[in-house]
């Protein structure tokens, strides 16, 4: 029986990605920050497949205990690895540069690059024993950065790179990697954003520039929200990959991906940017 690591994996895409792994006959140590929510996991997997742990990427200490729980694990197959680490976590901090405060920007980075290096690195060493795969779930926003969304289309463009980067320098050990590029998904990350646009500030002497911005944030995030794909499309799309014969580098969910990828490539700079502050309404 397979053995997977999950994180981020109280909501969304995390938790799609572990219902359906477990459906397909995973093991999946499912990353969880809260208790409740990995209760919440197997009540709604019904299955002794999904097994939550408490991790928080940007914990060391956590860190190490979800690479204990993996060595538990694996130590119950014959492989005794991990045949697949899908790097889920993140979280999004958006608004004009001009106004993100630097923890809010430490935070970004933090969580959706430093905090999925430190489990890369921990894991290594059970995925080389398994010759296993790394999925690592980016973001449209990490091909193609829209305004008001620096620090999260940043972090996204970081872990592309990073990407890139392991899947040559882990051929020579067998461990494969791909890039999970979804564009909008339904999932509760866009009514945080929308509450964090309601709360957004604009000081008097800047409201010249940015006064229309919270209004415009919100009509862009309801829409954005409505349209997206559900998660469960996204974790089709991992499950698929996990269980390809040989997985592609990147892997684009949703037209709107497709779209605003397509639109990057063929499009002048200049005229590209004015094609994003018509879709943001600035």
């Amino acid at each position: 029986m397979p053995l997977a690591l999950i994180t981020g994996a109280s909501t969304g895409i995390g938790r799609a990605s572990a219902l359906r792994l477990a459906a397909d006959g995973w093991t999946v140590l499912a990353g969880v920050r809260a208790s409740e929510a990995g209760e919440e996991l197997i009540r709604r997997a019904a299955s002794p497949r999904v097994i939550p742990v408490t991790l928080d990427v940007t914990d060391a200490a956590q860190v190490a205990g979800a690479a204990g729980a993996v060595a538990r694990s694996a130590g119950a197959s014959s492989a005794g690895g991990l045949d697949a680490l899908v790097n889920n976590a993140g979280i999004g901090v958006g608004g004009p540069l001009e106004l993100v405060t630097q923890h809010d920007l430490q935070r970004q980075f933090e969580v959706n690059v430093f905090g999925q290096v430190s489990v890369i690195q921990a894991m290594l060493p059970a995925l080389r024993r398994s010759r296993g795969r790394i999925i690592l779930v980016s973001s449209i926003g990490g091909r193609v950065a829209m305004a008001y969304t620096a620090p999260y289309a940043a972090s996204k463009h970081a872990l592309e790179a990073i990407g890139d980067c392991l899947r040559v320098e882990l051929a020579d050990s067998g461990v494969t990697v791909a890039i999970i590029e979804p564009g909008a998904v339904a999932t509760p990350i866009w009514a945080k954003n929308r509450a964090d646009a309601e709360r957004l500030v604009i000081p008097a002497e800047l409201s010249g520039d940015y006064g229309h911005v919270p209004a415009a944030l919100e009509r862009v995030l309801e829409r954005t929200g409505r349209r997206g794909v559900p998660p469960e499309q996204v974790a089709d799309t991992i499950a698929g990959a996990l269980a390809a014969p040989r997985m592609r580098a990147r892997y684009l969910v949703g037209r709107d991906a497709r779209a605003m990828l397509l639109a990057r490539r063929i499009l002048p700079d200049h005229l590209f940017d004015r094609f994003a502050r018509r879709a943001l309404g600035v």
